[in-house]
């Protein structure tokens, strides 16, 4: 793992949400985008050493829908940086780590992203996040 990419946070709206980011914590959007393979629409903010992902379901069939109706708003994963993204879950499925997707998939930004199970650590959802072909 490279470094700690963003943490995503599921919100109920992110029109709702984003004042309390920008003009309450003075952080920067940086742009918002629909996400079709994960059914969410997220808001990219800079808090100066990583970025914050507000994620908000785009329909009822979402994980994040599901997500916030048993746990509520709040912290959803933490995403690491990665490069050879394919190599990187080969490595962690050979050590015996459950993975959510075994290839990676289009995610915002560009990126190819990869869920590892919460089952394998520790309770926690990690997405590996690899921007080498896309924006940074």
């Amino acid at each position: 793992m490279e470094k700690v990419d963003h943490i995503g946070i599921a919100v109920k709206s992110i029109e709702d949400a984003l004042p309390y980011y920008i003009e309450t914590l003075g952080l920067k959007l940086i742009h918002i985008e629909e996400v079709p393979s994960e059914k969410v629409r997220v808001a990219f903010i800079d808090s100066g050493n990583l970025n914050l992902e507000l994620l908000q379901p785009l329909d009822e069939t979402s994980t994040i829908h599901s997500f916030i109706e048993k746990k509520g708003e709040g912290i959803h994963h933490i995403a690491f940086g990665v490069s050879n993204i394919q190599e990187r879950l080969n490595e962690l499925k050979e050590k015996g780590v459950r993975l959510i997707q075994e290839t990676p998939k289009a995610g915002a930004h560009g990126a190819q992203v990869a869920f590892i199970h919460p089952k394998s650590s520790g309770g926690v959802l990690y997405e590996l996040c690899d921007k080498t072909g896309g924006a940074k």
